[in-house]
């Protein structure tokens, strides 16, 4: 179902802000159809939600998505505040062969005191500041000109008469003393630009010498002859009404921006940087313009320092968690806008109220059933299929203590809609996806491992379902000696369960140093590794209470 994550009923055209929907780190099947299911109705309410995953997916859900024909979420790495979430101005870019005027025109209008030079690709070639502005208009080259002919008609506000080159490169003459000396003492070639008013001979020579510009100023023409001859030459001829004085003084701002630019390898921020990484950046450095720039080293406008508040924060919606520890890196970055979970309440703080939905269900997908009932939404059978899947997996076929009335009411709904039968195929879902075949202990123990705290002891607790127990069983001291090496580098204590499905109970393993803490917390002085307890399926409804109690102590 490839719509599962995009926007439905939005209305078109408009743009909505995105929000991304995932469950915890270790996504099991309630994590993953939970964020799907929840972002299709979402969708289907107007927003612009996608689902996303925080891992890799399990055997179970892979068969899940595979089963109903829905595409699996693609994975987040983080929500922490990235350069192209903070405001910068995308205006303050200027191509190299542009004016020196026009790049001063951008930064008075857009009010920087910088601007990103490009080529034509938009990668970017350099950083000017109004500082290399001012240096120009003082101490700067004005005897020479390398630019376009467009510029230089820009500039000087210009008509162009005859138009014989595109580029404009060569040494500027101001015909401003006498005729005489001109003809006597200037060799006139086509690298000159030569600015004149109404002065036929110096005119008539400029043309036998072939000068590549010809600037006529005061609004002045040239004679039939002449244009002829110069047409002739392929000379390039423009007319302003500026007078010559002016003239002379403004074109050297249509050399192109190039021709002045110093920093041509200024330092760079990557769009993808994430803030807390610039200001550790621009704190060293002190400067007070960065380019931004793509991983294609294409540029895409310039952050000042000055703006590095103002930025956009990611939105999200957390499902079957509500602690941070379970939660995406930089959680504490972006804006939670709504919680669904069915565990006990943590540690998640938010600035101001948001909807949090939570119920004492066994599964996260069953409160988002409710949802779609209250919203009066039609449930496709794809997205019946996942939520069934999930609640399915969460409460162990419904055996699971955890697992209410509720719960089962729901199951009985959504197999009507997915049209399937729930035993048949939620015993083909646990045997697909809680096999261990070429899995090794430490990625077997490591799966699905919570984290609980009591006062200053930090408690792995792992829950491992199969169907093969036997292939533990048959290397059991490796298995616990990676229990040993995670409890040591880790945990101050560690717990695993394997969870047998078809005989409704859980074999118990544990470090070797916690094994008076473990025959406490089962009441039993002989209790040893690998015994079996019957009806032992739920971590946080029948083990972790115990090991609280006897950790408070």
């Amino acid at each position: 179902m490839e719509n599962c994550g995009i926007l439905a009923n939005a209305k078109r055209g408009e743009t909505m802000e995105k929000i991304y929907i995932f469950g915890h780190q270790k996504p099991d099947t309630d994590s993953v159809c939970a964020s799907i299911s929840l972002s299709y109705l979402k969708n289907q309410l107007g927003y612009n939600t996608i689902p996303k995953v925080l891992g890799h997916i399990n055997q179970e859900s892979k068969y899940v998505l595979d089963y109903f024909g829905v595409k699996e979420p693609e994975y987040l790495n983080d929500v922490k505040v990235q350069i192209r979430n903070m405001k910068y101005n995308k205006n303050a870019i200027i191509n190299e062969k542009a004016s020196i005027y026009d790049a001063f025109q951008i930064m008075q209008k857009e009010e920087e005191t910088g601007i990103c030079i490009v080529d034509e690709n938009k990668k970017l070639k350099g950083l000017i500041t109004l500082k290399d502005l001012a240096r120009q208009l003082v101490v700067g080259d004005k005897n020479n000109l390398h630019t376009t002919l467009f510029n230089v008609m820009k500039v000087l506000n210009a008509e162009i008469v005859l138009q014989n080159h595109d580029e404009i490169h060569g040494s500027i003459v101001a015909a401003s003393y006498k005729s005489q000396t001109i003809l006597e003492e200037i060799a006139f070639s086509n690298q000159h630009i030569l600015i004149v008013g109404d002065r036929y001979r110096v005119l008539e020579y400029a043309i036998e010498s072939n000068v590549q510009l010809i600037i006529m100023t005061g609004g002045s023409s040239l004679p039939e002859d002449l244009f002829e001859k110069a047409k002739q030459k392929k000379i390039s001829i423009l007319c302003t009404s500026f007078d010559t004085y002016t003239t002379s003084n403004s074109i050297v701002l249509a050399n192109s921006i190039s021709t002045i630019l110093e920093v041509n390898d200024p330092i760079t921020v990557n769009s993808l940087d994430y803030r807390t990484d610039f200001l550790e950046l621009s704190e060293k450095l002190g400067h007070t313009n960065y380019p931004v720039v793509n991983k294609s080293h294409k540029c895409l406008g310039l952050l000042k320092i000055n703006e590095v508040n103002q930025y956009e924060r990611l939105k999200i919606i957390l499902v079957d968690h509500n602690g941070f520890r379970q939660s995406v890196d930089g959680i504490e970055e972006a804006v939670i806008e709504e919680i669904i979970d069915h565990h006990n309440l943590l540690n998640v703080g938010t600035p101001t109220p948001i909807n949090f939905r939570s119920m004492p269900v066994g599964c996260t997908c069953t409160i988002i059933y409710h949802m779609f009932i209250e919203s009066g939404i039609p449930i496709p059978r794809e997205i019946a299929g996942l939520m069934l899947s999930a609640i399915l997996s969460d409460t162990l076929l419904l055996r699971s203590v955890t697992a209410t009335e509720e719960d089962k009411r729901v199951v009985e709904k959504l197999a009507e809609i997915a049209n399937i039968d729930v035993k048949e195929y939620g015993h083909a879902m646990v045997k697909a996806g809680f096999s261990i075949k070429g899995k090794n202990a430490a990625d077997l123990i490591e799966e699905d491992i919570k984290t609980f705290r009591v006062g200053n002891k930090v408690v792995g607790i792992s829950q491992i379902f199969t169907m093969d127990y036997e292939d533990i069983e048959a290397d059991m001291e490796t298995f616990i000696d990676k229990i040993d090496v995670l409890a040591s580098s880790t945990f101050n204590m560690t717990i695993v369960l394997i969870t047998d499905i078809e005989k409704n109970g859980s074999y118990v393993f544990f470090d070797r140093k916690s094994e008076a803490y473990v025959q406490e917390i089962f009441s039993d002085a002989n209790f040893k590794q690998g015994n079996y307890v019957q009806d032992l399926l739920s971590r946080k409804k029948q083990l972790v209470p115990n090991v609280m109690e006897v950790l408070e102590k």
